[in-house]
């Protein structure tokens, strides 16, 4: 075979090669090298995880049915909203009279738990049980998709693959440790679990076993639940002897470059300057610190908030959640 019929022969080859259809063998191997690196990146990560001291036996019964990433998850992660929640719509969606009726109806159902851990925590039940609302209907919807295949899955997507594979670790660390069996860790698409939805990392730092049974169990046991969300909350720097802030008025020309989280003045000094509560009395006569918020601008609801509405924000970096938290516990009428 001359050059000229070799460069003919191997023209129409890459033809073949572009054209679909013509070598049914192309998307196949395309396919498979995509599947492969899965694998690969999936064994690199067994090997990871035991070499942290997770057991053998954990990480492959952990992993023993992750084929490849699911991609629900995968567009969960990516979806943007498709338009902003007012303030006030996210409350009145949350705050509502069934889960404040819900609300009450755990405050006394469990008073001696309650008590226990308002006492050794130092935070008021009214805001554990109203987190415990907002967070899962008080542990209705707590998630049911496999942890482990979610983490999984968003380590690898690589958006914030770095993040995800610390959580997956810790995710396997509460398996090794016999806390939860497989088939019950249970959690959002994003790895969150448990009736407060705590993602791996913090049921290590802020999950207790409060009934001394040896395991701390946040999908079922109300105790260890309860006492995790406020050993949570009291390591935020929660003050027991406060709430977490008030809806107030503000008077006609009020200088609306005070808003915000950055500036912090003594109730006295926003008393001078007009505010008041949001039915017109005058603020308290402490000498707390205090922050004025407006989400949703010079036309929407404005707060005071103090100290543990900072806390609640350590939990959710999100205005909005700290107001539902604070209100939800409010509409109990509990003064604790």
């Amino acid at each position: 075979m001359n050059n000229f019929s070799r460069l003919v022969l191997m023209t129409v080859c890459l033809c073949c090669l572009m054209v679909p259809g013509i070598w049914l063998l192309v998307p196949g191997a395309q396919a498979q090298s995509s599947s492969q690196k899965f694998a690969t990146w999936l064994e690199l990560l067994r090997a990871e995880a035991r070499s942290t001291g997770i057991s053998q036996e954990t990480v492959a019964a952990a992993m023993a049915d992750i084929k490849a990433p699911q991609q629900r998850v995968i567009n969960h992660d990516q979806k943007q909203p498709e338009k902003t929640q007012s303030l006030e719509d996210y409350v009145a969606t949350r705050v509502s009279k069934e889960r404040i009726a819900e609300g009450r109806r755990m405050l006394r159902r469990y008073p001696i738990w309650l008590g226990r851990i308002e006492r050794q925590y130092g935070v008021q039940r009214r805001f554990i049980v109203a987190l415990w609302g907002i967070e899962s209907s008080y542990g209705q919807h707590t998630g049911k998709l496999p942890v482990i295949q979610s983490l999984v899955t968003l380590a690898y997507d690589g958006r914030r693959g770095d993040y995800f594979r610390k959580e997956l670790l810790e995710a396997l660390r509460i398996l090794d440790a016999g806390h939860i069996a497989l088939p019950d860790m249970k959690g959002s698409w994003a790895g969150a679990m448990g009736q407060f939805q705590f993602m791996p990392s913090s049921y290590r730092h802020y999950a207790v076993d409060a009934n001394g049974d040896g395991r701390i169990d946040i999908w079922n046991s109300i105790p260890d639940t309860l006492a995790s969300a406020a050993n949570y909350l009291a390591k935020a720097g929660w003050q027991n002897d406060q709430t977490w802030g008030r809806p107030v008025k503000l008077p006609g020309k009020f200088n609306f470059f005070l808003a915000g989280l950055k500036t912090r003045l003594p109730l006295s000094r926003w008393q001078a300057l007009g505010v008041r509560r949001s039915n017109g009395r005058a603020l308290p006569h402490r000498e707390l610190q205090a922050s004025l918020i407006i989400p949703d601008g010079p036309d929407g609801p404005a707060y005071l908030i103090y100290s543990n509405f900072r806390a609640l924000r350590r939990w959710n970096r999100s205005n909005s959640f700290a107001v539902a938290v604070g209100t939800l516990s409010d509409r109990y009428n509990v003064k604790k």
